[in-house]
This record gives C-alpha cells, structure tokens and sequence, in this order.
C-alpha cells in the first residue's frame, strides 16, 4: 500500500502528535508499506500566532495537488486540521477521493482556554472538516464517544503506544534529591494548567519539562521549581525514570501519550478524572485520578513502580498501527461520488 499522511504537525516540533505519527510512519514501513508525510518540510512557513514554535505552510491547492500527485496514493489519511489538512482535503473532495482525518487535539477548548470564545464555534469548523472523511481516527473510546454526541459522523477508535525500546524502568537515573519528585513533561500553555501544578502544596519538588508561551511567566514565579526545557529520545527517558509522580493536570487532552510513557518507565501518574487520564490510567494500578490534584499526587507515591511499569507496557505501537491500517480507504473507493464528499459535509 502506497500511503500519504498529510500533518500540520511536524520536525522540529517535539509533541504528541508529532510522536504518535513517527511511530506509526515507523511501524507501517516495518509492515512493508510506503509512506510518504506531506508536511510543511518543503514548504516556505509562518509561525503559527500565540504558537511560534509551530511553522505552518504557505501554499495553495495546486502545491499540495502536485506533491499528492508525485507519489501517486492508494489510501490519504490527513492528520491535522491546519493549511495542508484544509487543502488536502479540498483536492481529495474535488477528486471524490475517500480519505481518512485524526482529531489529535480538543482545539475548541484549546481556544477558549485563551480567548473564552465560545467551543461550539469551533465544534462547528471540526464537524464541517471531519465529516466530509471516511472516518475520523480518535484516540480513546471516551472521546469517540464525545465526537458522537456532537454531531461527528463517524469516529472510530486508534489507540496509542510506547517505545518500550527507549521508554523502561531499567537505565540512567538523573542525581536527584531524597525527598519527592513531581514532574510535568508538555506544553507549557494555559490550556494544560501547569500553574495548577506548580501551585499545589506538595512536599519535595517540582520538575517541568516542556516549552511554550506561559514558560517566562510561570518560570519566573516559580523559581524553586527546576526548569528543564524540552526533551526527547533518551534524556527525557531518564527524565521519567528519575521522578517518583508524573503529574498531568490537563483536562483539554484527548489521551496524552506522556502518561502511557512515564508509566512504562515505573513513574506513576496523578492526574483528574477526565477523558484521557480515564481511558490511559482508569482505575488501574499505573496512577490516581481524583478532583483534588493534591491528593492525586499523594496517593500515586505509595503505588509500586514495577505495578505502573507493568500497566504502561501495555500500550503498544504495533497494536495500534493495526487499527489504524484497518481504518484507512482507498482513494478511489467505490462508494465515492466524484466532486462530492464520501460522507457529511463538504
């Protein structure tokens, strides 16, 4: 199979869904697939307002036809709803190509977070965008199950996984304190509440991993924290591995793949009861979900490391490239009407 996955979200850029999508990229080419990512890599950029880190392509429909065209698809599948998910989704429709779409990221709670607009503005842009695909890839069966309710044609469940080849119990451990240590690993973004974090009453300290807008702020108010900056690959293995609670106190994330890392590395996590920490950690032995975040994190101290890793391991890449493989379309479906959307809006 001969696939193009079209992402807003792309190298350099160290998240989630840049990692989810190199994973996946890696086991669909173990599996003897061809893939080809169009990506803003290639494209002249724009630094994404409020988001600078993020370089978003400048370009048209017939760049993003060419580029489509020069590797000649069997399945598309388009990642991310931003210039080239807009585009490519154009030059599919005006085709009557069947293709695929991934809600990675709650945008609409993501902007209210910053602007209070209202999220069923955004809801609205989502459903219009999701629904002229085949299917919209969804990372757990509590949001699936959100999407559905509204209005959201057709969601369909694709997990997440860990490199347990990089993400384990056993390696490098930082020199660390004897007291406890909590760690952030993210965005430092209003949306994800860091300061929710970092004004809790905990004993020990505090770590943060991450980059992002609210990071001069917060860093500034909360010096007795230790500042990390982003990591990735190995250091950000042992970065896990040497706190004693992983704290994730956003409640905008649809699953949040540092949980299922850290806990493959034996480091618990806290985190509320919403959706994403419910479906990554639950009631399991990997973590505490609980409406007081203080408590949350006191509790998954005295949980039993080799417990947590056991449950983290559970995520795997290979299992969930399957469901993803299982999802895709052909282009040329038969069930696709020239010029018109294969379902919902166009």
């Amino acid at each position: 199979m001969k696939l193009m996955i079209v992402t807003d979200a792309w190298e350099p850029q160290v998240n989630g869904v840049v990692r989810t999508l190199k994973m996946t990229t890696r086991e669909l080419r173990r599996l003897g697939h061809e893939v080809e990512l169009l990506s803003p890599q290639g494209f002249r950029t724009l630094p994404c307002p409020s988001y600078p880190e993020i370089e978003l392509a400048l370009t048209w429909r017939g760049g993003v036809a060419r580029r489509i065209d020069a590797f000649g698809p069997d399945c598309l599948h388009i990642a991310t709803e931003g210039p080239l998910g807009w585009l490519a989704r154009s030059v599919a429709l005006s085709r009557g190509w069947s293709f695929t779409t991934a809600y990675h990221s709650r945008f609409p709670e993501y902007v209210h977070a910053r602007t209070r607009l209202p999220t069923a503005w955004f809801y609205a842009l989502l459903r219009r965008f999701h629904n002229a695909g085949r299917a919209t890839l969804t990372p757990t069966p509590a949001i699936v199950d959100d999407l559905r309710a509204r209005g959201f044609a057709n969601p369909c469940w694709w997990s997440r996984g860990v490199d347990l080849g990089l993400f384990g119990a056993d390696g490098e451990r930082l020199e660390r304190p004897a007291h406890p240590v909590f760690l952030y690993v993210g965005r430092i973004a209003v949306e994800k509440q860091v300061e929710a974090f970092l004004a809790l009453d905990l004993p020990g300290e505090k770590w943060i991993a991450g980059e992002g807008p609210e990071r001069p702020r917060l860093q500034a108010r909360h010096p007795e924290a230790r500042w990390f900056g982003v990591l990735d690959g190995p250091a950000l293995a042992t970065l896990y591995r040497s706190a004693d609670v992983m704290v994730f106190p956003s409640v905008t994330d649809t699953f949040g793949l540092v949980m299922a890392e850290s806990m493959a590395c034996g480091t618990p996590v806290a985190a509320f009861p919403v959706p994403g920490p419910i479906d990554v950690v639950g009631d399991s032995p990997g973590g505490v979900l609980h409406t007081d975040l203080r408590t949350a994190c006191l509790q998954a101290l005295t949980l039993p490391r080799d417990a947590v890793r056991r449950h983290g391991e559970q995520y795997s890449w290979a299992r969930a490239t399957q469901q993803f493989v299982a999802a895709l379309q052909p282009v040329r479906s038969p069930q696709a009407t020239p010029g018109r959307p294969a379902l919902g809006e166009g």
